[in-house]
């Protein structure tokens, strides 16, 4: 071990296992807690509490309707448990300088800046995006399986919570304990065998995957490989938490909007088509963020810390 990386002294490390390799094991396990574990055990105590019978369980849309409350706290439960105390745990068995390996470190108001501002530019380019994919050819279960995770999401912003509430479990929560996994513990795996620019594919290609949304796999793999460059780039894996938490509280506030307008529903919000030339402006000025980025990166020689 030399002396550049002599702080990736952990267990896993010194048994010298593959970082993609490890990367993956990680994706699966938190894929296993998350939505295998975690999230039913947490239903199953719920629905128990409150003298139900587990046979409620086998409905899911009239779980969805009735209970969204506690949908969303197995969710919550879930990313807690089986995404960010995982990629948290498995860090420590790499180094125990887990804040610099998971790039834990301050970020620049500037850089803020440039992030929110390339998340802006880009969000007309993901709606298009969500258009084409829809209209690819898909099976009608995976189309089946979509609505119903939409009709949660739906169901749970009409169930009663206020918009704080909302904001607090659909996306401060969801922000930080994606991007710790997905930003944080996998790419920084992902880059020691792949490089920078296939850590960053790597990393948002399963992020867009990894929600189960396959109608909309398109404009999340988009979105994770920004939010995959953004990390890269600024060093800091806060410039992803921002941009991720910006964009499902953008959702969350328009979808609050939209339930008290008397002429929109969230449905209109989906199907809103995006004008051709609101796209081109989005994407020469996400490339004009880009290429911004990079010339302050390069002129204040503040790369990411390279890793072995």
């Amino acid at each position: 071990m030399t002396e550049q990386n002599a702080w990736l002294n952990g267990p896993l490390e010194r048994a010298q296992w593959p970082p993609l390799l490890t990367a993956t094991l990680g994706l699966l396990l938190a894929f296993v807690l998350f939505q295998l574990v975690i999230s039913p055990l947490v239903l199953v105590l719920g629905v128990l509490s409150r003298g139900q019978d587990l046979s409620v369980l086998m409905d899911l849309p009239r779980l969805v309707q009735g209970q969204p409350g506690l949908l969303l706290l197995a969710n919550t439960a879930g990313q807690v448990l089986g995404l960010a105390l995982p990629a948290w745990l498995l860090t420590r068995l790499h180094t125990r300088q887990a804040p610099r390996f998971l790039r834990l470190q301050p970020l620049r108001g500037s850089d803020l800046g440039w992030a929110l501002l390339g998340l802006a530019f880009l969000m007309p380019v993901v709606q298009w995006l969500g258009h084409v994919n829809e209209a690819l050819p898909l099976p009608e279960s995976w189309r089946a399986f979509d609505a119903m995770q939409m009709e949660l999401i739906e169901a749970a912003l009409r169930g009663g919570l206020n918009v704080g509430a909302n904001l607090l479990v659909l996306a401060v929560v969801p922000a930080f304990c994606e991007e710790l996994l997905f930003r944080g513990y996998v790419q920084r795996q992902a880059e020691r065998s792949l490089g920078a620019v296939g850590g960053i594919l790597f990393s948002g290609i399963v992020f867009g995957l990894y929600h189960l949304r396959l109608t909309q796999a398109l404009p999340l793999c988009v979105l994770g490989v920004y939010l995959a460059y953004l990390v890269w780039r600024t060093g800091s894996l806060w410039s992803a938490v921002a941009v991720h938490l910006a964009n499902n509280a953008f959702s969350v506030l328009l979808a609050a909007y939209a339930e008290h307008h008397p002429r929109l529903s969230w449905q209109d919000l989906e199907q809103l088509e995006v004008p051709w030339y609101l796209v081109v402006v989005g994407l020469i000025g996400f490339g004009w963020v880009l290429f911004r980025l990079e010339r302050r990166t390069r002129l204040t020689n503040n790369l990411t810390e390279p890793m072995p």
